[in-house]
């Protein structure tokens, strides 16, 4: 059985992707004083704007400015040529306290029940030796590299808006070879359309995709608009929590609906979605299944889960009700459970928010490590 299928990335200069990188810019720096915080922070920007909201209960004190700011250049949008300069856009804060009706969930600093209902997804496969989907990973691969070249060889025509998109052919669920490669970068006036598509073919595509998986009728599409040369925040506004397909399983895995970026780990939408992830990774990482998807519910003001589910589609060793008693048994899915198990209340999330929160191997993807506590191990 044969089945194309599609991922696409977003580079850290998209304008959601700067977005999710200032909200969780300004979580990292209200963790760093108060880890007991609860912070869910929005951002929105646009031309030579930009707006941050939400809710706080904190006693850290911030220069949202300062942080804003830095975030903004540190990604390269630092001078006027870009069409959005960091030095001197506007900051419009609009920050206020956090609900007391949602505090009632939390009792002397540690977090009690969940905050609000939800339900979020956590899933694996065997495909790729990051355990996720191949068109994902490469289509961040290729996102990745693009930052990375940008700013190792100072690559002063290409800059930081990028988007890439990859086909992979599937036969019997296996990836095969890629069908097409999409690829697009905001760029400088005085650069070729012809050394520009060079440049992205050799530096960029071929030093990041496998020979084994290209063939002679793979297509190339890039820049094919023509001109990128308005971009950033000036082509497209940007907005927290807009690109969560891109930040988890590349349309892979159904989705919970709850943005990550922003919120601090008494969030289920985030710190759920973690460990949703880590446990359906350790059951394939255990070869108990070659593929696992893992749903966790949850409502307001409970702290245990209502409802767990695993399917690990035909391709299991065990039956999912034993996977389900084995979770049960071995794990605490309670809000702060999650926290104390992946050690989440440290200032780690702006590294989280763009190229992907999983299938990462920096050491504060704390779920993603195998080397952890695993029960699932020794019963293959």
């Amino acid at each position: 059985m044969q089945k194309l299928f599609t991922s696409e990335s977003v580079s850290a200069g998209h304008p959601d992707k700067m977005a999710d990188q200032i909200s969780d810019g300004v979580l990292d720096e209200i963790i760093r004083q108060d880890i007991y915080s609860h912070v869910a922070c929005e951002t929105f920007i646009t031309k030579g704007m930009v707006l941050v909201g939400g809710e706080l209960k904190t006693d850290a004190n911030i220069d949202l400015d300062k942080i804003v700011r830095n975030v903004i250049k540190d990604i390269g949008y630092d001078n006027d040529n870009l069409g959005f300069n960091g030095n001197n856009c506007a900051i419009i804060n609009v920050i206020g306290k956090q609900s007391s009706d949602i505090l009632q969930s939390i009792n002397k600093g540690e977090i009690k029940n969940a905050g609000d209902q939800g339900s979020v997804f956590g899933y694996a496969t065997e495909e790729t030796e990051e355990f996720m989907p191949s068109p994902i990973v490469y289509a961040n691969k290729i996102i990745k590299r693009h930052d990375e070249i940008r700013k190792q060889k100072n690559i002063v025509w290409m800059f930081p808006d990028a988007k890439s998109q990859i086909t992979f052919l599937y036969e019997n669920n296996k990836p095969v070879s890629i069908e097409s490669i999409v690829f697009s970068t905001h760029h400088d006036t005085y650069i070729s359309r012809q050394d520009l598509i060079e440049f992205v073919m050799e530096d960029i595509i071929k030093k990041t995709i496998p020979k084994k998986y290209i063939h002679k009728n793979t297509k190339y599409y890039i820049n094919k608009s023509g001109r990128f040369c308005i971009g950033g925040p000036v082509g497209d506004c940007g907005l927290t929590g807009r690109k969560i397909i891109v930040d988890t399983y590349g349309g892979a895995s159904k989705h919970g609906g709850g943005a990550f970026s922003g919120k601090d780990p008494s969030k289920i939408d985030r710190s759920a979605a973690y460990m949703a992830r880590y446990l359906a990774k350790s059951i394939v990482f255990s070869k108990l299944a070659k593929r696992c998807e893992i749903q966790i519910s949850y409502v307001i003001g409970k702290s245990k889960p209502t409802s767990l589910s695993v399917e690990t589609f035909n391709t299991g060793k065990l039956t999912s009700s034993k996977l389900i008693d084995i979770i049960n048994n071995n794990f605490d899915l309670t809000p702060s459970g999650i926290v104390k198990f992946l050690d989440l209340l440290r200032p780690i999330y702006r590294d989280t928010s763009v190229f992907g929160h999983f299938g990462r191997k920096e050491k504060n993807f704390t779920w993603e490590k195998m080397d952890n506590y695993n029960p699932f191990i020794n019963l293959k």
